[in-house]
């Protein structure tokens, strides 16, 4: 391996995917009571559908972001220097805003179960508790996967070096993961049971290596995402219609599956739970891909410009939508009280949820990381559109390694 740093062309598709990304997480969390609450209206299915369809997001994330460390970090040289900048800018972009942020989250917590200031706790028994949040990412239900990446930024140099060192390795990145991934199913199934295990790295492994793989791999896969299908070779017109055909099956299977158990139809092993959602997802991980490309490519300029901002501030929009969807959700029995309940008004309030918390989040996190110097201490690095000159420590250098 060279022992110069090769710098790497920006990919500014990057930016669309996680704009998908974060459209994904805001439509799960948006839906997430309403999958209960909605079992006896006809809204369900499509509340269900859309539940189940954009479950994709944090899987997505998480291969985006093994993807740009590796596509930023394989072809420069292992050393300490290397290793030392990576963790710095871990500390200070990630780390420290999951540290600040799990603590409002804390405090909202509280607020909302009405002990704040109750004094029913010590300040050392709140501390105790905050610290074991913090420990397993459980401050607040989307902090998992600031916690499990953090996990593994721990692990990463050691398995850059991996890759760098062992081409069996890298070629087969995917079975590995695959086969390690199911094989902590299997054990915390019948042996472990371990309560939270959504917030550990190995439970994502799979789409870690995906990620590696199609970075180290990106010169042979580049051809298959800057190009229209019609322009494809015969051999990946094929490949790539057997994927969008799988992706397509899976979720129908998904959604299908989902929709039986939530109305008492099924009782499943959950094993199936795991394997629908473990298909579902790497499939649109990788539809994502291509399809961030194409849009990109072939989409109108004004919406690319928008997902393009949406993708610069998916990071801070993610740590802070629930406060806006937790406050939006108060809302119920006011809205409710003036509008009947059916099925087409319930779909509006929680499809107005969505927007809001979209949209809020948005222009919250815009303003703050535009205007309030040091932000990003709580909302991560800052993007290079929204940067002034100095805003605290210097934002990572390659515009393609944003947060997530």
């Amino acid at each position: 391996m060279s022992s110069v740093s090769i710098k790497k062309e920006r990919l500014p598709q990057l930016d669309t995917f996680r704009a998908l990304a974060i459209l994904g997480v805001l439509h799960v969390h948006s839906t997430s009571f309403a999958t209960i609450e909605s079992v006896h209206l006809k809204a369900f299915y499509l509340i269900n559908f859309i539940n189940v369809f954009f479950r994709y997001g944090t899987p997505s994330f998480i291969m985006l972001s093994s993807f740009v460390l590796f596509y930023n970090y394989y072809n420069r040289p292992l050393n300490g220097k290397l290793v030392g900048g990576f963790y710095k800018k871990r500390m200070l972009y990630i780390l420290l805003p999951y540290v600040l942020i799990s603590a409002i989250y804390f405090i909202y917590k509280m607020h909302v179960a009405g002990t704040l200031g109750a004094g029913t706790e010590t300040y050392g028994d709140m501390l105790a508790r905050y610290w074991k949040n913090l420990r397993e990412g459980t401050a607040y239900t989307h902090l998992y996967f600031v916690y499990i990446s953090v996990q593994f930024y721990i692990l990463f140099p050691v398995m850059l070096f991996l890759f760098k060192s062992s081409k069996w390795f890298t070629r087969w990145a995917i079975p590995i993961g695959l086969i390690l991934q199911w094989a902590f199913v299997f054990w915390n199934k019948y042996e472990l049971h371990y309560p939270t295990k959504g917030s550990l790295a190995i439970t994502y492994l799979s789409y870690y290596m995906i990620g590696a793989f199609l970075a180290i791999y990106f010169d042979k896969i580049r051809g298959w995402l800057m190009s229209d299908a019609k322009d494809l070779s015969a051999k990946a017109k094929f490949w790539n219609a057997a994927l969008w055909i799988s992706w397509a099956a899976v979720v129908a299977a998904h959604v299908w599956f989902y929709q039986e158990i939530r109305q008492g139809e099924l009782v499943a092993n959950s094993l199936w739970y795991e394997l629908l959602w473990n298909l579902h997802t790497l499939l649109t991980a990788m539809v994502l891909m291509r399809a961030s490309f194409v849009l990109f490519r072939k989409g109108p300029k004004w919406l690319i410009k928008l997902l393009t901002r949406l993708g610069e501030l998916s990071f801070a929009v993610y740590l802070v939508h629930p406060l806006v969807l937790g406050y939006y959700r108060d809302t119920e029995d006011w809205f409710f009280s003036h509008v009947h309940m059916g099925s087409v008004t319930y779909f509006a309030w929680i499809y107005g949820g969505l927007i809001c918390a979209l949209l809020v989040s948005w222009i919250v996190t815009q303003t703050i990381l535009r205007w309030i110097p040091g932000a990003w201490v709580l909302l991560g690095s800052v993007p290079a559109s929204l940067r002034k000159k100095k805003t605290g420590p210097a934002a990572p250098a390659s515009a393609t390694n944003r947060n997530v």
